[in-house]
This record gives structure tokens, sequence and C-alpha cells, in this order.
């Protein structure tokens, strides 16, 4: 029999070393679950790095008010069958008391961040797990796998710390915290692979459908209370999938008939576009736009 590990193996034992050794060191972590593909592949791995045992941390979402129906109805499913401490940082909120104000393009992606930093330190959390990695975005890219954030949540690519031989570094001071992302090295093909291998569960949008939509800026906008075509705009019915959850506002769909995992793996290895870059209007406000998020303590 053989004991070497496939590449998959190698990752998903890569991502369960990473769970471990961060709960071992660390007092108070919480999984970020938007019911996106990503965060779904992290809450399995959790799952299976400490089965027979239940995950011992809560999941947060930082809720924008923009989010497909299906995504939220997939993300409260997996909570209650699964038992999850479920915490919610509502956008909405914040844009109600005034503390934020809504953006003049409609989106919200880039609200999230102080509900994210004030739900971090309500929670007194001191790991976040993430679902970044590094194939999405050049930022990501820069990244460490445990990321230290300072006391006002912010990332400094300059002062990141050496992590050789998979050797990790959580510690910071009060007020601080780290950022922890499994699935650094993971990329788009390899996500959908181990969806296929370990049969998990995604939200329907994932798989091709028909949608309402318009075209903006190159991207297929589905129609919805919060976005709406403008003048000029012309909503047709198309057959559409999401390579990527955000907001409605700002996700765009890719015209496609993969019906299941296996059509969408066929799908992505002959695609030459990231997720992001082909979907994701809020990475395209400025070429720097991730990495300024980033930096004010995006996820």
């Amino acid at each position: 029999m053989s004991t070497t590990l496939t590449h998959l193996q190698a990752l998903e034992s890569e991502s369960i070393h990473i769970f471990r050794e961060v709960v071992a060191e660390l007092e108070r972590p919480v999984l970020l679950f938007s019911g996106g593909k990503d965060s779904v592949v992290m809450l399995h791995l959790a799952r299976k790095a400490f089965w027979p045992g239940p995950v011992p941390f809560p999941v947060l979402h930082v809720d924008t008010g923009h989010n497909f129906d299906e995504v939220m109805t997939y993300r409260d499913e997996q909570v209650a069958k699964l038992g999850l401490r479920l915490v919610v940082a509502n956008v909405q909120d914040y844009i109600d008391d005034g503390r934020l104000l809504e953006r003049a393009d409609g989106t919200r992606n880039p609200l999230q961040t102080q509900p994210l930093l004030d739900a971090i330190a309500d929670g007194r959390f001191d790991a976040v797990f993430g679902g970044g990695r590094r194939d999405e975005e050049k930022a990501r890219a820069k990244e460490r796998v445990v990321s230290l954030r300072d006391e006002f949540g912010q990332w400094d690519p300059r002062n990141q710390r050496p992590e050789l031989w998979s050797l990790y570094n959580p510690r910071h001071r009060p007020g601080e915290h780290v950022r922890v992302f499994p699935l650094s090295n993971w990329t788009e093909l390899d996500v959908w692979h181990y969806i296929e291998a370990e049969g998990i569960e995604l939200p329907s949008l994932y798989y091709a459908h028909e949608r309402e939509v318009f075209t903006r800026d190159g991207m297929l906008l589905a129609v919805g209370p919060v976005s709406l075509p403008r003048d000029g705009e012309v909503i047709e019915v198309r057959t559409v999938r999401y390579r990527t959850v955000g907001d409605m506002s700002c996700t765009g769909a890719v015209a496609s008939g993969a019906l299941t995992v296996a059509d969408v793996i066929a799908e992505v290895a002959t695609t030459r576009i990231t997720e992001r870059g082909a979907t994701r209007a809020d990475d395209r406000l400025t070429e720097a736009a991730m990495e300024d998020r980033k930096k004010e303590g995006y996820f």
C-alpha cells in the first residue's frame, strides 16, 4: 500500500494541521463563514480536524444585506444542521445609526471592514480563519498563512513573519489578532476537485441555472432589489452560474452550462482569468483595490 499522499491529500493535511495548531495555541478563534465555496470547504476541513468532537469555535458572517437568497438559505441550513454558533455582524445596522454611509456606486462590499473589526473586538477573537487563497488576487498572494493584524485591525505587507518548514507564529500583543488562511496554497481547481472528492454540498447558484441578468462593465449582474439595470441596460434571461459569491450588487455571473461538479472542473481547467478578476466589480476600483482594503482590516 502506497504511503505517498496525493496532491489533494497533502493540501487537506496541511489545512487540518493549520486548524489544529491555531486552536492549540490561541484561546478564541472564529471562522468566517459566508456560504461561499471557500468558506464551505474551510468548514468541512475544520469538522474533519476535530472529529469526532464538534467544531470548537463559532462562525462569523458579515452580512451586507445584499446577499443572494440561495446563499443565506444555505448558511442557515448548515448552521442548524451542524449545531454551530453563528455570530452575525450586520452592515445595515451601521447604516441605520449613521456609523456608515451608503456608497454612491451602490455596493456594500467595502463597508464590511468596520463591522468585521467590531465583531472581532466584541467577541475578543484572537484568530480569524478566512478562506482567502493566493491564486485569487495578487494582494492575497503576498499574505502569509498566519497574518498579524495590529490593534487597529490593519495589515502591513512589509511586516510579515517567516513561515519556514510550516512553522507558524500566531503570537500577538493584547488588542492585536491574527488572520489565518488554511486554503492559502489551494487553487480554484483544487477546491473544486476537493468538493468532488468529498461530495460537499454547495449553494445552487454555483451551478448553471436560468436567471434574469443585465450587462454592465462586461459583467452579467443579476436583477434584484439591490441590483437594477440603468438606462440602456437590457434585462435578458441567460443560463449562468457564479464562480465566486459576494454581494448581488458587485458580483457577476458567467455564461455556463455546467450542471455538475465535473462540468465545473472542466470549465475552470480551461479558463485563464481568476474568479475575482472575472466577476468582482469591487476589485476593479483601482489596481490595488484589494490591498488597500486589506490594509484597513478587510478579509
